[in-house]
């Protein structure tokens, strides 16, 4: 079939685009006016919280997939998974010098810390989740359940109680960029470990790939993204029974749902960890897979 000069013309912008995307990520550069013209605000309810005299800045680069950054406000540092270079990376507010925390870490993904201040770590490669002690030792804290391994456990939370809420999607076993080649042997399920006895059970087990999760902030209800369906969905459950509930917690665009939201971020191949911010609403974090 003959191509018209308007569909050509078309398909070679996209092209280029497609090309120039990369390069234009590696040329990105800080802003050296105040207020950063890069911080776009399209819902009025952001406003409040802009601070006209910061900006973004890149803290660090070389990394090959970020994920599952953690605040470490005692020690003035940040914590983030570099999941394919199998290490933990390290960035120092006082001095910002970026040092390798962990190598390797089994393709460690999702990071928090519990009540006590200990880091918790879902590592894709050991099919396991570890809690770094304040010696430095590390523990198991749940590798197997029903006498079988688990998937590749992805993101982490801890409740107030001191319980451990993880999901335990398969991207880990998929192939060898996050982890390694695995025959999956038991569902996706996300887990609550109980800190009073050890014990791991099945907080719900109908979330097709379960990814980001986080809890509202009166830990009334768990939001989950689930990855699974195109578009993916934030899912969301009442506590007091773990039921499903039937709709999404805010409009995030003023005209426009949360699922609208997420279904055009899908068509840019993006998705991953759900996190909260002031006023009881819910801010979808996101990564750009290129």
């Amino acid at each position: 079939m003959e191509w018209s000069k308007r569909k050509f013309l078309k398909a070679g912008a996209g092209v280029a685009a497609l090309a120039a995307m990369p390069r234009a990520f590696a040329q990105w550069q800080p802003s050296q006016r105040y207020p950063d013209p890069l911080i776009k605000i399209v819902d009025p309810s952001f406003a409040r919280y802009r601070l006209a005299l910061a900006k973004v800045e890149r803290i660090a680069s070389g990394m090959r997939w970020c994920e599952g950054p953690v605040w470490v406000g005692d020690g003035r540092y940040l914590l983030w998974s570099d999941i394919p270079n199998n290490r933990i990376m390290k960035w120092e507010e006082e001095t910002g010098a970026v040092s390798v925390f962990r190598k390797p870490s089994n393709n460690a993904n999702g990071n928090t810390r519990d009540r006590q201040g200990r880091l918790l770590t879902c590592e894709h490669d050991s099919r396991r989740v570890t809690r770094t002690e304040h010696d430095g030792s590390i523990t198991v804290i749940a590798d197997r359940f029903d006498g079988k391994p688990l998937n590749s456990p992805n993101d982490i939370v801890c409740k107030s109680d001191g319980s451990i809420w993880f999901t335990d999607p398969p991207f880990g076993v998929l192939g060898y960029y996050e982890g390694h080649v695995a025959k999956p042997e038991l569902p996706t399920n996300v887990y609550r470990w109980d800190p009073r006895n050890s014990k791991l059970a099945v907080a719900t087990g109908d979330v097709n790939r379960p990814n980001g999760l986080a809890f509202s902030p009166d830990e009334s209800k768990l939001y989950i993204i689930e990855a699974a369906p195109n578009p993916r969905v934030v899912r969301v459950f009442d506590m007091g029974n773990l039921g499903d509930l039937p709709y999404f917690l805010m409009e995030h665009i003023p005209g426009q749902s949360l699922q609208d939201l997420l279904e055009s971020q899908n068509q840019l191949g993006i998705r991953e960890t759900v996190r909260w911010y002031l006023d009881n609403q819910a801010w979808v974090g996101t990564v750009l897979k290129q």
